[in-house]
């Protein structure tokens, strides 16, 4: 009888403490987005210092994408189940050792594979993150103020991560910029046990490995042909890979549809609302992040600005994404998420016009009306993000929700880079040819913005209504 209250008492669910909770979470996913965007900054530098060729450093930028793409959903259903604290724990801890490794690379290949791992910790810190934050801010009220404050410190690592880099790069090398973030990560790390208590919504069952291993290899296969396409797309490996993503997706389809315990609801696709929900998130990977991931590259190289200016160029478009993000919760309640994800769009699409013709001119200042609107923009997909991720899905697998939307972010991510990367080196790399071909990539990220927009708008709200029922 003791044994039984004993073990009542130990799976009885700690309070949760909100602000504590908001505060480490939001600081892990700040110094997540750090070390993920800062080889947009060091690209030139690592790529040198490995004797990375063009072709090759498309891994540099695509790595931590691919562990994050392979390895969300995954670590958001796993979350689910077996507690969020627990995976959030274990990421930060992971990132910590991973970002080191980074540091300590020798080549291409050991940075790519360090960088894939930190994908992998990522993943744990960022769909933990917004399941931690449900539990913990249960009320609707509350819920979108902490997911207002979380997604603007997506922004906010983005700013910080290239310009901590940029500076400690200037100072140093690009190495000693990852021992700082692996330093950062490890303070996290440390503080996590402390700050947070345990949640879960398990649901009985073995876990899902075969849906994670066939969905994780098909992950694997297409970003692989999206990052080797960059070479040609009519080679035989590429049509293996994409052959292979097909059926292994396929497989992975029949699996979840016959499984107990799913990592994903496949029934969850015929709702409206989470298909707008993984679009916006797919685009903004595959419009805004990826163009902003290359962009400062080409910077580099037409316009001779150095590593420490462009890095004080990026943050001005993430610094305003931050600050707008933060402020987007005011508009809860008067614009839906999906209009306001239309909205960033179709800002974006009209930054990158403003920015036509400015790569090779060496006049730098024109860049600043296009980094400004395209913050804004990107401070309401920031915002409106987390939000629809975890009101898409059942109170219960919010996690899982957080992984499915950041899964479809970062595919979206890693083939966005492939694409801008082809795009812009399609007609050389000599500094002509480099500006011609950022031009195009303007192009391409508005176009595709522009895409994304209707996309959204075509998901009217009478076709939204079951999911608020």
């Amino acid at each position: 009888m003791s044994q039984h209250v004993l073990a009542q008492a130990t799976q009885a669910p700690a309070p949760a403490r909100p602000v504590a909770t908001l505060a480490v979470t939001s600081a892990a996913t700040a110094v997540t987005l750090m070390t993920y965007s800062a080889p947009a900054i060091t690209l030139a530098d690592t790529a040198a210092s490995l004797h990375t060729g063009l072709s090759a450093q498309a891994w540099l930028l695509n790595g931590t994408p691919l562990g994050l793409a392979a390895l969300l959903l995954v670590a958001g259903s796993l979350a689910d189940d077996y507690g969020r604290r627990r995976a959030f724990v274990l990421g930060t801890a992971l990132l910590a050792v991973t970002t080191a490794l980074g540091a300590l690379a020798t080549n291409t290949l050991l940075f790519t594979l360090a960088r894939i791992a930190q994908g992998a910790a990522s993943a744990a810190i960022l769909a933990a993150s917004l399941g931690l934050l449900v539990h913990a801010f249960p009320s609707p009220a509350g819920r979108i103020r902490a997911t207002g404050v979380w997604g603007a410190f997506v922004s906010g690592g983005i700013a910080l991560g290239p310009l901590v880099a940029g500076a400690v790069t200037d100072l140093a090398n690009w190495r000693w910029a990852y021992g700082v973030f692996a330093l950062a990560t490890v303070v996290v790390a440390v503080w996590a046990p402390r700050a947070l208590t345990e949640s879960r919504s398990p649901r009985g069952g073995r876990p899902d490995l075969p849906g994670a291993l066939t969905l994780g290899l098909a992950l694997v296969a297409l970003l692989a042909a999206l990052t080797l396409g960059r070479d040609g797309w009519l080679r035989a490996p590429i049509g293996v890979l994409l052959a292979t993503t097909a059926v292994l997706l396929t497989a992975f389809a029949a699996i979840e549809r016959r499984t107990r315990t799913p990592m994903i609801d496949l029934s969850l696709l015929r709702r409206p609302l989470f298909l707008a929900s993984t679009a916006g998130a797919f685009f903004t990977g595959f419009a805004v992040v990826a163009f902003f991931s290359y962009v400062p590259t080409l910077l580099q190289h037409t316009m001779g600005v150095t590593a420490m200016g462009t890095a004080g160029l990026f943050v001005l478009w993430s610094g305003t994404s931050f600050v707008v993000a933060l402020q987007a919760r005011r508009l809860a309640g008067r614009v839906s998420p999906r209009h306001q994800l239309a909205a960033g769009f179709v800002l974006h699409a009209l930054a990158v016009a403003t920015m036509l013709g400015a790569a090779g001119s060496g006049n730098w200042p024109r860049l600043l009306p296009g980094l400004v609107v395209s913050g804004i923009g990107s401070g309401l997909l920031n915002a409106a993000l987390p939000l629809l991720a975890v009101d898409s899905v059942p109170a219960g697998r919010a996690a899982m929700g957080s992984g499915a939307n950041n899964t479809s972010r970062y595919i979206g991510s890693a083939a966005g880079v492939a694409l801008m990367i082809a795009v812009a080196t399609s007609s050389g790399t000599s500094t002509h040819a480099l500006a011609q071909g950022t031009n195009a990539a303007l192009i391409a990220s508005g176009v595709l913005a522009l895409a994304a927009a209707g996309l959204l708008l075509a998901l009217r709200e009478r076709r939204l209504a079951p999911d608020r029922a």
